[in-house]
């Protein structure tokens, strides 16, 4: 029997260190399962172990702590990818046979990637990782199965029980019905849709809100303007914190946080505890700046702009009962 449910979820265009609050709160101990809700490969978690570096995309971080880590039903598979993800892990030490499949996870075909790259990755900035045609064929009742693919040994056979810590992808203004459709991507990044690895919504216990301290976007979007890669100040901020995605290796788009949007999805997604990573980026760059209620704001100091985000984030939601600022890459 399930006793409660904690989820993590992006609050931005995702890269928001998911992964790394995943991992670190599984390393408490206290979870005994770790679950991917969303999306496919065309996610990119990086998570930090004693110091070194592991890069995963589609196997939960429960994996790095020992724990059974099961990829959701509704989640998409490319069965060659992720053999490949499951030989990276095994040859890093870790043991991936606690590593399993939903069933009615949907496989991506080889196929589908073509048709991805050929008809979306330009247009929209996709990851060619044939998410969007996957989820399509799903819709249309036209899908692969896990349980017809993979081999028994990977498929998840048990019950739901104890503590449940579940992984999100991507993030709230990437989900299909919040965000600047079509660019989007082709699953909910939205704590509900948790709830499709199989329990209620009355077990939802916490919800882990995750952002940085500027924002950033991977892909298409006329709200990130090719413009924003010309800005020095900008391209100085990537530049210090690495901003390139773990999945394709681009650049990333870099802009101020925009508070607006982060209180928003504050209030959609009932974040209990937000987390505010990267604030040693802006500490060596040197400047501080947000825009609200449409307004770039200059602050003085790191102090300064923290104290006003606690302010406009506990003034938009009465569920916030944490709020954690934090360095990178180690997470909260």
């Amino acid at each position: 029997m399930i006793s409660k449910a904690d989820i993590v979820v992006g609050l931005a265009w995702g890269d928001e260190a998911k992964g790394k609050i995943t991992s670190q709160l599984a390393s408490k101990g206290e979870y005994s399962l770790v679950a991917r809700w969303a999306g496919g490969n065309n996610a990119g978690h990086t998570v930090y172990v004693d110091g070194k570096k592991f890069k995963t995309h589609l196997v939960p971080s429960g994996v790095f702590h020992g724990i059974p880590s099961l990829v959701g039903p509704a989640c998409v598979l490319h069965p060659e990818s992720f053999y490949e993800e499951l030989r990276y892990l095994k040859e890093s030490g870790f043991d991936t046979s606690l590593v399993k499949v939903s069933p009615k996870c949907h496989i991506v075909k080889d196929e589908f990637l073509q048709f991805d790259k050929d008809n979306l990755a330009e247009k929209l900035g996709t990851t060619s990782r044939g998410i969007a045609p996957c989820y399509a064929a799903k819709a249309g009742r036209t899908g692969i199965l896990a349980e017809d693919v993979l081999e028994d040994s990977l498929l998840w056979d048990g019950e739901l029980s104890g503590n449940i810590l579940c992984e999100g992808a991507q993030g709230v203004w990437l989900d299909m019905d919040q965000g600047n459709y079509p660019y989007v991507t082709s699953s909910t990044t939205l704590p509900y849709g948790a709830c499709s690895i199989g329990f209620p919504s009355q077990k939802i216990d916490r919800i882990w809100g995750a952002a940085k301290l500027y924002d950033t976007r991977s892909g298409e979007d006329p709200m990130f303007p090719a413009s924003l890669l010309d800005d020095s100040e900008l391209s100085e901020i990537g530049r210090i914190g690495q901003e390139y995605g773990v999945t394709t290796g681009r650049r990333r788009k870099v802009n101020w946080l925009n508070l607006d949007y982060l209180c928003r999805a504050i209030k959609i997604t009932g974040t209990t505890d937000l987390v505010v990573s990267k604030c040693d980026i802006l500490r060596t760059f040197g400047k501080y700046k947000a825009y609200h209620k449409d307004s770039l704001i200059t602050f003085e100091s790191l102090g300064e702009m923290r104290s006003y985000i606690f302010g406009a984030v506990t003034d938009c939601s009465t569920l916030i009962e944490s709020i954690t600022f934090s360095s990178s890459p180690e997470g909260i």
